[in-house]
């Protein structure tokens, strides 16, 4: 759309005034265009939200907001992975709860800090979510795809275990 309007301009204003219209006109388009990609990429309300491959920076805000890390370990191959993505981190209660009393993050444990990560945490399979304490100490740990009920189970169990854990 915008290298057409710029092509009708230069056919209808072929002077100094078309250029100055041309540059209005692709600063619009520019503006337009930007301000689509950023709400494209506005987090769902619905959703877990996550920090992406960042351990450390799971373990800063677990320290800041004294809060236990939900670690959601995952290969980009992985159908279950994607299952819980679409269905389970995708339901509002689900989203509520683990938004509320954890610090999420997810990790693809074939690139960046994951492989180093995968071993130092023994992963056999995918997914695996693991509960750790504000100070990165495993609390509880489970393997394969969970449903609404179970991943709530999961997390309410991880929370009750806060005292012995640290």
């Amino acid at each position: 759309m915008c290298y057409f309007c710029v092509l009708i301009m230069l056919k209808l204003f072929p002077n100094k005034i078309a250029g100055l219209f041309l540059v209005l006109i692709i600063s619009a388009c520019a503006f337009i265009c930007n301000a689509q990609t950023k709400t494209t990429h506005t987090k769902n309300p619905h959703n877990i939200v996550f920090i992406e491959d960042s351990w450390d920076e799971a373990l800063r805000q677990a320290a800041l907001q004294n809060k236990y890390i939900f670690v959601d370990a995952y290969a980009s191959w992985c159908g279950p992975c994607k299952m819980l993505k679409k269905y389970t981190f995708s339901n509002q209660k689900v989203a509520d709860f683990f938004n509320a009393n954890f610090v999420n993050v997810s990790i693809d444990m074939e690139k960046g800090d994951g492989p180093s990560l995968a071993t130092a945490w023994r992963l056999q399979a995918y997914p695996t979510l693991i509960i750790f304490d504000a100070k990165g100490r495993p609390v509880l740990g489970t393997a394969g795809y969970m449903g609404v009920n179970d991943l709530l189970d999961f997390g309410k169990q991880g929370l009750s275990k806060k005292s012995s854990a640290i």
